[in-house]
């Protein structure tokens, strides 16, 4: 009987005993709690689906959007930072000291367009002269102004066609380049009033002035370094004849003190000596008899 108790007949007409009968309820309630699980991932709406989606590419969106601002705005300090000062030109001292100039040439009696009179003499000495003279100081002046710009164009306009500079360093670009530019068309009407027609060749003129003065400029520079790389020479080698000389005398004098120290030492051990064998006894050595 009691193997009948123990035993389940099952519909399928298998029997089952004991643990196995267990084990058969815990496989069904097992397969019935993943049939519910199933169950419930089959009623999860689809929209939200498609709003974690939409919500994904939103911050990928905006992330993309966040780094290309700050790789742009690094770029433009880099190309600020990099150039600096480059376009803050100022028009040299020459500039006002040729008006300065000119305002006395007028008051002397110098007119714009004016012809030398007077003769060579009164050329080389009269207004018109000197307004030449300081013209052409300030044409040289203005050279290394007009070799930057232009050099510095080229790389510029590039630069702003790719975007690669900041708009306030093409501003400041654009300013420099006026400046420029109207100094350029000013010395040449100034130089068609000194002298008709110096207009054409005077920036060729200063060119060559400029050229000649940097070389010269140049050539002295190399003259003084090599007088201070010839007088340094000198005073090496004499430094180094006074330091032979000092240390010979210094040799001589440990020479002479070392000397000096041994006839000391030497007459120490004379007088020590004779002071031991002034003060023995006579006969004390040689064992004689008292009498």
């Amino acid at each position: 009987m009691s193997a009948q108790q123990e035993a389940e007949i099952n519909p399928d007409g298998s029997s089952t005993f004991g643990a196995d009968a267990n084990e058969a309820e815990f496989d069904a309630t097992e397969g019935m709690g993943m049939g519910t699980e199933e169950l419930l991932v089959d009623k999860i709406d689809p929209a939200w689906y498609l709003l974690g989606g939409a919500a994904l590419v939103i911050l990928i969106t905006t992330f993309i959007i966040i780094r290309q601002r700050k790789a742009r705005q690094e770029t433009e300090s880099f190309f600020t930072e990099l150039d600096g000062e480059k376009f803050n030109l100022k028009l040299p001292a020459a500039v006002e000291e040729y008006y300065k100039i000119k305002e006395q040439a007028i008051a002397q009696g110098w007119e714009p367009g004016q012809k030398i009179e007077g003769g060579p003499a009164s050329a080389a000495n009269g207004p018109q002269r000197v307004l030449a003279q300081a013209l052409m100081k300030r044409c040289i002046a203005d050279i290394p102004l007009v070799t930057h710009i232009q050099k510095e164009s080229a790389g510029m306009n590039k630069l702003y066609s790719q975007s690669m500079c900041s708009v306030n360093q093409w501003r400041s670009y654009q300013a420099a380049e006026a400046m420029v530019s109207a100094e350029v068309d000013e010395v040449r009407a100034e130089a068609d009033e000194v002298e008709p027609g110096w207009s054409q060749v005077i920036w060729r003129q200063a060119m060559q002035y400029h050229n000649m003065l940097k070389q010269r400029h140049e050539m002295e520079a190399k003259a003084m370094a090599a007088a201070a790389e010839k007088k340094k020479a000198e005073e090496d080698k004499i430094l180094a004849e006074k330091k032979k000389i000092d240390d010979k005398k210094a040799k001589e004098m440990a020479a002479e003190q070392a000397a000096a120290d041994l006839i000391k030492q030497e007459e120490r051990e004379k007088d020590s000596k004779s002071a031991f064998n002034g003060g023995m006894k006579k006969g004390f050595l040689t064992g004689g008899k008292k009498k």
